[in-house]
């Protein structure tokens, strides 16, 4: 499955990603299991993505929680609660 993948605000800035096109593994089908997935990059990405920071998830532009389903072609964006405007 084939994503692309938008990061946010301090998570930007931490991880040095805007965005990336990622290929996932067939067990990562929802936003936990995405974030888990991604946080065995090392320890940034863990603490960013799986410590204390409560990081919101967007699928295709609209807000979801760590249970909802990634499909092929998904638009997924990850960001922290408050961002600045």
């Amino acid at each position: 499955m084939k994503i692309k993948l938008f990061y946010f605000a301090r998570l930007k800035e931490t991880l040095k990603y805007s965005t990336e096109d990622l290929d996932l593994p067939a067990d990562v089908v929802t936003i936990l299991k995405l974030k888990a997935f991604l946080a065995k990059r090392g320890d940034v990405w863990g603490e960013m993505l799986m410590g204390k920071l409560k990081v919101r998830a967007a699928i295709n532009h609209e807000l979801v929680d760590d249970k909802a389903a990634i499909a092929d072609g998904d638009e997924v964006a990850f960001f922290p609660p408050v961002t600045g405007g």
